[in-house]
């Protein structure tokens, strides 16, 4: 077999055999096939659309490219969740305590941030003495006796996909339904989950700018889950304005607290309902999804899901004492109202834009080596829809720097307050199963 041979059929719009994928995926991975002859592959195909099957062999050729964990040692159906990313989503510190308090396995490998804020890794490390750095012994037994455990993803896990990635950001060709589902599919697989629940973001603050290309997305990502006997399924969810109030870190972590304590947002407890009462469908726990949303309220309601947030935090060797007590946390030095300068309704907060000023604060990482300040970031007051009067606070800085004027300024440019508001943008736009 030859690259040569794979890239001349695929340029002629045939159909690429899983012989032929697992030859130059691991001819890649392992260095003996050329950056060259693999950028010339990912442009044809990027232009010639690839078939289910294909992204499925793709996705599993990525998968045994390095370790997969095995995770049958661990009793019960094992569900994941993995978000597409956005500003202000803190959704996994809530969501999964939340599941696993309704007696759901729940294994997730994760990473940390590169962006406008950290990982969910990043954030949880906002209770002192927090570690990832669990053996894989050490999770398994973590799940089977309180359900839940979190760790950092393997230094070789889905080698392949770090190689593509990388050569894909150089060469154009990052932004393919397909190439972009078999990335992110990959992971999740070979982290083990019996069943994965997808948010899929859609708007200004996501990867996918449109509704038409997050449904592409959801729909490429349930199909290879499908193809390789897995149950998924993909929530869309908006990011046309952050979720939340909260973005920043510790922030992040505090308002997810609150969203155990009952106290949250009503946009990320609809979304945590949303995708917590399909995560139960999966483990097969409920019959609707109406059933699992009642019961994830309940856990709200009698505390349950707080409890089991402080067992998961303390197995993990985190100070729990912050989650009753707030005030703990570590607190930016500065923490500055930023007002509106007209009356109105917020029409419009540029959520990509916000972001990257929490970015600029120090809440997240412009490069791998970067060093995140776990205490800055923002705290919306008001959210798309509200009405404002002149001087009104919008918004709170939480900055450990002097001068924060530039940010003030910055912040006021992307929330827009007009004079009427009548937009309908949905928090769930559809659900894909």
């Amino acid at each position: 077999m030859r690259m040569y041979d794979i890239i001349m059929k695929k340029r002629k719009g045939y159909e690429l055999s899983k012989e032929e994928i697992d030859f130059f995926v691991n001819g890649f991975t392992k260095g003996e096939i050329p950056d060259y002859q693999v950028s010339a592959l990912l442009m044809t195909l990027f232009f010639n659309e690839m078939s289910k099957s294909e992204t499925a062999n793709l996705t599993m050729s990525m998968v045994n490219s390095g370790d997969v964990i095995d995770l049958s040692k661990i009793k019960g159906i094992k569900v994941d969740k993995h978000s597409t990313g956005g500003v202000g989503d803190k959704t996994s510190i809530c969501l999964t305590p939340l599941v696993a308090s309704l007696g759901i396995p729940v294994a997730k490998m994760s990473g940390r941030g590169l962006g406008h804020t950290g990982g969910t890794i990043d954030k949880l490390e906002s209770f002192n003495g927090f570690s990832v750095e669990l053996t894989e012994e050490q999770f398994i037994n973590n799940v089977n006796n309180i359900n839940i455990a979190i760790m950092g993803q393997s230094g070789n896990l889905v080698p392949a996909d770090k190689k593509l990635y990388a050569l894909r950001d150089v060469t154009a060709t990052v932004d393919n339904t397909a190439l972009i589902a078999s990335s992110i599919m990959s992971k999740k697989l070979a982290s083990g989950a019996d069943a994965i629940v997808l948010d899929v973001k859609v708007g200004d603050g996501a990867f996918m700018k449109t509704a038409k290309a997050a449904e592409e997305l959801a729909s490429e990502m349930v199909s290879i889950g499908k193809e390789v006997g897995r149950k998924t399924v993909a929530v869309i969810s908006d990011m046309d304005q952050p979720l939340g109030f909260a973005i920043g870190n510790i922030l992040e972590v505090k308002e997810a607290i609150e969203l155990l304590k009952g106290n949250g947002p009503k946009d990320l407890l609809e979304l945590t309902l949303t995708l917590g009462g399909n995560m139960l469908l999966c483990a097969e726990k409920v019959s609707s999804l109406e059933e699992g949303k009642a019961l994830l309220k309940e856990n709200i309601s009698n505390g349950k899901g707080l409890e089991k947030l402080k067992e998961f935090i303390k197995a993990q060797g985190g100070d729990v004492s912050p989650i009753d007590n707030p005030e703990l946390f570590l607190v930016a030095k500065y923490i500055i109202p930023v007002t509106a300068e007209n009356d109105g309704y917020i029409t419009k907060i540029n959520t990509e834009a916000m972001g990257l000023i929490a970015m600029e604060l120090g809440a997240g990482r412009a490069t791998k080596d970067s060093i995140i300040d776990l205490t800055v970031g923002i705290v919306l007051n008001k959210k798309r829809g509200d009405k404002v009067n002149k001087g009104d606070v919008i918004a709170y800085i939480h900055s450990n720097k002097e001068d924060n004027n530039k940010i003030e300024m910055k912040i006021k440019e992307n929330i827009m307050i007009s004079a009427e508001f009548n937009d309908n943008i949905p928090l769930i736009y559809n659900v894909i199963s």
